[in-house]
């Protein structure tokens, strides 16, 4: 029988490659760093201390701890034992947080100080905490440090032999359409996505990732590649540091990389001005749409033979679907730019992706899905081996996102988008962000990229003012610099919108300062939060 913990596969790593380097944590230049052996010691030590802490297999445990060193140890510690680690992105603001906390029932809470003060002063939704471990001073707060912990605990733990479908960890979605929803993530999904990022992109030994979010760290580990944690806050990708990120990059030699568009613009740019070149031979690009400008930007940084990569899916299926840079400028980009939709690729090996008709209530069987030909635009559905089968706790948005199919079930994305006629996905937008006029839907990414062309136009942002069905489209650009002359800026963004069928509707025009954006990525628009403050300035 197969293992398909994935603290097993760090087990796996260190016996093949003992002294090879694994983790590379620290700032400005100073920094740590353990091989395979020793952050294979440091799990092991940090679970029999957890064991003795009274942590146990299924047990649900929330894991407080920035990125770093302890947090990689301390989740491959928790995977070993069996127990189900809670993550949830801080970022995303006190009542969310405390609301997904309530909501996922911790039973034990590994934290630094601050965290754990957090709960004692919310502790409603930490009543279920029956253990605690303190990554740091206790303070009294915090139960036993993890320092105490592991006095004379051995560095030898076997892993629990895990089942596919036993759960394996809590992961929270970004919230980006709605309350952030916890995700079951079984030890099965995590095995099945080790599996596609080691032969869909060709990695493994001898790598070194930087990864722009915590968590990939932990899969260049259990893949046997190194993992080098940047210097930055996870939870502000586009407020990263270029120069700490570069640095490390080029100290280290990384070969390749994950993370948000909203990194890439910063880093891509400084690069250019600096005249440098990055090591990376593959980035991958994803939590939104990536313009083909970025795309242009990234490559020409990277030396001859770099690969990007534009990975689609959602943290209930990842990776689904992908497709690379280069294929995007040479086939798809100009398409994009007037109005098709962003081409995301073809669907991963294992893999499968329909296009169904809009539904907005729940579909009890794959009978009462209506599948769509080519070319025709509807709701996008995966189904595989990366697909995570239920929310947690959440029978309604389970029931709602998930239809089955005989022994199997597909995802429903909540996106719209479409197949071309070479098997390609085309993505056109969240299904919530829909524009609903008496002439029919408009779709958001589609119609924003006709005004994504206006030199003044940082971004834009579709939304609907008004009644369901009978919407009024209003279009809201965040500018690169102050417009000279609004009025004379309306009237060509009004231009645009003739020039083009989709958007002929489109009448009303108005400018953000700052749109707001999910927390993981930055990338995300937050149309919802859009379309209030604009019906607060535009009548119906």
């Amino acid at each position: 029988m197969t293992n398909c913990n994935i603290g097993a596969a760090l087990h796996e790593s260190a016996a093949a490659r003992p002294d090879a380097l694994a983790l590379v944590t620290g700032r400005n230049g100073q920094y740590t760093q353990q091989s395979f052996r020793e952050l294979l010691a440091t799990s092991c030590r940090y679970a029999n201390a957890l064991q003795g802490q009274g942590v146990e297999r299924g047990q649900r445990v929330m894991l407080m701890v920035r990125p770093s060193m302890d947090f990689i140890a301390l989740t491959f510690a928790l995977f070993q034992l069996g127990a189900v680690v809670i993550l949830i992105d801080p970022g995303m603001g006190w009542r969310n947080l405390l609301r997904c906390i309530g909501a996922v029932k911790p039973e034990a809470l590994i934290g630094i100080p601050a965290a754990q003060l957090f709960s004692r002063i919310f502790s409603g939704p930490f009543k279920t905490v029956r253990r605690r471990v303190c990554v740091g001073p206790s303070f009294g707060i915090g139960g036993s440090t993890l320092t105490a912990a592991c006095k004379g605990m051995s560095a030898d733990f076997s892993p629990a032999v895990t089942a596919e479908n036993e759960l394996a960890a809590v992961i929270f979605t970004t919230g980006s359409t709605g309350p952030p929803k916890g995700v079951q993530y079984t030890h099965g999904i995590f095995f099945h996505q080790l599996r596609l990022i080691r032969d869909y992109y060709g990695i493994g030994p001898g790598d070194i990732d930087q990864p722009g979010f915590p968590l990939f760290g932990l899969f260049a580990a259990a893949l046997g590649a190194a993992a080098v944690i940047p210097d930055m806050d996870p939870t502000r990708p586009a407020q990263v540091d270029p120069a700490k990120f570069v640095r490390s990059m080029l100290d280290w030699q990384v070969t390749y990389s994950f993370g948000s568009p909203a990194i890439w613009n910063v880093v891509s740019r400084h690069c250019l001005a600096a005249k440098i070149t990055l090591p990376v031979r593959k980035v991958l690009m994803a939590g939104a749409p990536v313009s083909g400008e970025l795309i242009s930007r990234v490559q020409s940084i990277m030396p001859a033979g770099g690969v990007v990569h534009t990975p689609y899916g959602a943290t209930e299926s990842l990776p689904s679907v992908s497709i690379t840079g280069e294929e995007i400028l040479r086939e798809t980009w100009t398409q994009t730019r007037i109005g098709k939709g962003a081409c995301v690729g073809r669907p991963l090996p294992g893999m499968s992706v329909r296009v169904i008709k809009v539904t907005d209530g729940p579909l009890p069987d794959w009978s009462a899905a209506k599948e769509l030909s080519a070319g025709h635009i509807g709701e996008i559905v995966v189904k595989g081996p990366v697909v995570t089968r239920a929310y947690d706790g959440n029978e309604p948005e389970t029931r709602l996102a998930k239809i089955s199919d005989g022994g199997g079930f597909w995802h429903r994305m909540g996106d719209v988008g479409y197949m071309d006629g070479q098997g390609r996905l085309w993505f056109c937008g969240r299904k919530a962000h829909r524009v609903l006029t008496p002439a029919g839907p408009m779709h958001t990414i589609c119609c924003e990229a006709i005004f994504n062309e206006h030199p003044l136009v940082l971004r834009s942002a579709l939304v609907g003012v008004g009644k369901v069905g009978e919407q009024k489209p209003v279009l809201i650009v965040e500018l690169r610099e102050a417009a000279p002359d609004e009025r004379r800026l309306f009237a060509e963004l009004r231009e645009l919108a003739l020039a083009h069928p989709l958007t002929a509707a489109i009448e009303t025009f108005l400018i953000h300062p700052s749109f707001p954006v999910d927390i993981r990525h930055n990338a995300k628009i937050f149309r919802e939060k859009l379309a209030v403050w604009a019906a607060e300035r535009v009548s119906a």
